[in-house]
């Protein structure tokens, strides 16, 4: 039950997010003053902002715009945790020593203050938000892959492959990266929502997309003058990262339980 409904749940938004050009009934930074503040009815069914821009364009813009930069950084830290992790696991020595190394530098820092410190030196933006968010949680990603690759390395087969002539690259192509993707779906599937939050609160601060960009942490940023007489402006985004945080959350808890019951402890 579970796995269906965080599938289910995820299926939606992804549609909202993938469809949202030609579901949208109104261009989501079109303003109308005449047309702010009102109230949701058949025209605008979740009513229209202080700008008098459609709520409903909006929120399903934002999906685009916060699912997009989420899938984003999956790749890159999958990437990029992958390529570390392997290269220490199989070279060993030397070059182990010194990325674990790294590695340990970046997991003593909280990942929000780091992704902070990285938007602090790279500038603001959505690119530099997605940057600052990758390379502040690769670190967990290569640790994992790191020790699952020693793991291998002393399997029969991985012996065997090397023994035949394999290089190292086919040796991770082959037979390690394979072999703990299982474990990479669950740690990322369990950090999908942490994104969303972070990506989420960054725009709220104004550090990742601009206003008049439709993201959902814009949206609340935006909203907040107007809280008293207007709730859902606030409550709908809020609302929205809500379902997608725990969307996220059920899937990665039902991979977790299928796949791999040893990472339950994972937290970051």
């Amino acid at each position: 039950m579970k796995v269906r409904l965080a599938l289910l749940l995820v299926a939606v938004l992804l549609g909202a997010a993938v469809f949202a050009p030609w579901l949208a009934p109104f261009d989501p930074a079109e303003t109308s003053l005449a047309s702010r503040l009102l109230p949701p009815s058949a025209l605008h069914w979740l009513g229209t902002d202080h700008l008098g821009r459609d709520v409903l364009s909006r929120l399903l813009w934002g999906a685009r715009a916060s699912m997009g930069a989420v899938a984003i950084i999956l790749a890159l830290v999958l990437a990029l945790g992958s390529l570390v992790g392997a290269t220490a696991g199989l070279l060993g020595g030397v070059v182990d020593a010194m990325l674990m190394r790294v590695a340990d530098a970046f997991m003593t820092v909280p990942t929000l203050v780091l992704a902070l410190f990285f938007i602090g030196a790279l500038g603001t933006g959505l690119t530099n938000v997605v940057i600052a968010i990758t390379l502040s949680h690769w670190a967990w990603y290569a640790r994992l892959v790191r020790g699952l690759t020693l793991s291998l390395r002393a399997r029969d087969y991985v012996a065997a492959a090397r023994v035949a002539g394999a290089s190292r690259l086919d040796v991770a192509r082959r037979h390690v990266l394979p072999a703990v993707g299982g474990q990479l779906a669950v740690l990322a599937s369990l950090d999908l929502g942490h994104w969303m939050l972070h990506v989420a609160g960054l725009s709220f601060l104004g550090l990742g997309l601009a206003a008049p960009a439709a993201e959902w942490g814009i949206m609340i940023n935006d909203a907040r003058p107007f809280f008293r007489v207007a709730p859902m402006l606030v409550l709908l985004p809020g609302a929205a990262i809500l379902l997608t945080v725990l969307a996220f959350n059920l899937l990665g808890d039902a991979l977790r339980d299928r796949l791999d019951p040893a990472l339950q402890g994972h937290a970051h």
